[in-house]
């Protein structure tokens, strides 16, 4: 994997971000998780549908900030982005976490496969 496309896949995850940020999560979310997309988040496991829908009834994030990203190639067309992500939304308290989303190359685009996170001890 060269440089061009590590960027574009940590580019994605900002556009995800971006798009929670803005309440456009489930369009975003819609047109980027793969058939059988799983999410793991600290509440349980959603698979694709019930993960857009919460999406589209979350609160936006107020702001937030990715650290430490990394892009590690498993196979030609599939590759997983881990950071540290620091979140917060209006009148709650910060969230933390230690995340990553495996994305595969299908018909020339990458789609995000599984999505998890891990709450971390507040450190970041």
């Amino acid at each position: 994997m060269d440089a061009h496309e590590a960027g574009a896949l940590v580019e994605l995850e900002r556009q995800g971000w971006d798009a929670l940020k803005n309440g456009a999560g489930r369009e975003f979310y819609d047109a980027l998780l793969a058939d059988g997309a799983v999410m793991v988040f600290p509440f349980g496991v959603m698979e694709r549908h019930d993960a857009i829908d919460g999406m589209a009834q979350a609160q936006p994030w107020q702001d937030y900030r990715l650290d430490d990203v990394t892009v590690h190639p498993v196979a030609a067309d599939i590759a997983v982005v881990a950071y540290r992500a620091w979140a917060q939304r209006d009148g709650d308290e910060a969230y933390e976490a230690m995340l990553a989303s495996t994305y595969v190359r299908r018909n020339g685009d990458w789609r995000m496969v599984l999505h998890q996170h891990s709450p971390t001890d507040g450190d970041a």
